[in-house]
């Protein structure tokens, strides 16, 4: 009998985000990359912290993917504001610690659309919403969420779509 992940590959789907990185967790933890490992360590914890805190609000089955890429974009922004500041701080050793654990964040996003796939995105959904109006902001961001979770800097995305909604 196959394993519930070796099915998965037999049929050809990709590994979930936290099979992923459990299994770099191992393989770091085999090779002794500490590093990496104490990386791979706080995106556990953090993923757990979030299914604990559901738990506390009754809901069982834990957070899905697209909060667990909500976690790592919130991790990704937390380490460039900290590498910032060490570089401003003349810190460069703890920047480019800081840029280190990025790295290994990034690992785990899907590839980044470009900023004409963005616009592209964001004229889709504003058409789908029927979005006519700085009102409307707030639907065609849900869809942007929904659909494009850890796949563009929604930060960067809001004035876009205000700026086509204004």
């Amino acid at each position: 009998m196959l394993s519930p992940l070796t099915r998965n590959r037999a049929r050809g789907s990709p590994m979930d985000l936290r099979t992923r990185i459990s299994t770099a967790l191992t393989a770091a933890m085999k090779s002794r990359e500490a590093e990496r490992l104490g990386t791979l360590r706080l995106i556990n914890a953090a993923i757990k912290d979030k299914d604990i805190a559901l738990r506390g609000e009754g809901i069982e089955e834990g957070i899905g993917e697209a909060e667990v890429l909500a976690i790592l974009g919130r991790m990704i922004k937390q380490r460039q504001e900290s590498a910032r500041a060490y570089e401003e701080g003349g810190r460069l050793d703890l920047a480019e610690a800081e840029r280190a654990e990025i790295a290994v964040v990034e690992e785990f996003l899907p590839r980044q659309l470009s900023e004409a796939e963005v616009a592209q995105a964001v004229d889709d959904a504003i058409a789908r919403t029927g979005a006519a109006s700085i009102r409307d902001m707030g639907r065609v961001m849900g869809v942007l969420k929904a659909e494009y979770a850890g796949r563009m800097d929604f930060g960067a995305v809001g004035p876009a779509v205000r700026e086509r909604l204004a």
